[in-house]
């Protein structure tokens, strides 16, 4: 299975935050948009990095409630691992493993098309795993 048939079932829209939005600001769209990271991107095409709820759980033991006055440039990760449509799931679930990442940005030339979480990769495993086991169990049964 490729990323683009996740993207296919999830839909491509990602939400995003611009370099110099507050961190209060970032945490009232993560809450909006009810995810756990959101690509940095300041024209909503090219991404400069991507921050997360971890990004700020651990700023915020050192920064304490002065880091809501931050921006997120201060604090997203700028070293964003990425990948293409045409790439297999596969692949992108080891590299989230090894990298410990939970949100990966897909882009086409360049340009920003949608995002993969963790959650999206379990999703579709699992969606493979229900098919593999029902065709299994329709060969055994010698039914269609």
């Amino acid at each position: 299975m490729r990323i683009s048939d996740v993207l296919r079932h999830k839909g491509a829209e990602v939400a995003t935050v611009r370099t110099d939005a507050s961190v209060a600001d970032l945490l009232q769209r993560l809450a909006t948009h009810n995810v756990g990271a959101l690509v940095v991107s300041d024209d909503g095409e090219t991404v400069a990095g991507i921050v997360s709820e971890r990004d700020v759980v651990r700023r915020l033991h050192v920064e304490g409630e002065g880091l809501l006055h931050h921006r997120v440039r201060d604090i997203m990760t700028v070293e964003v691992a990425t990948c293409e449509p045409h790439h297999a799931v596969d692949d992108l679930m080891r590299v989230m493993t090894e990298r410990r990442i939970r949100h990966v940005p897909v882009l086409v030339d360049g340009r920003l098309a949608g995002l993969v979480s963790i959650g999206d990769v379990v999703k579709t495993r699992m969606g493979e795993l229900e098919d593999e086991t029902h065709q299994l169990e329709s060969y055994i049964s010698g039914g269609s």
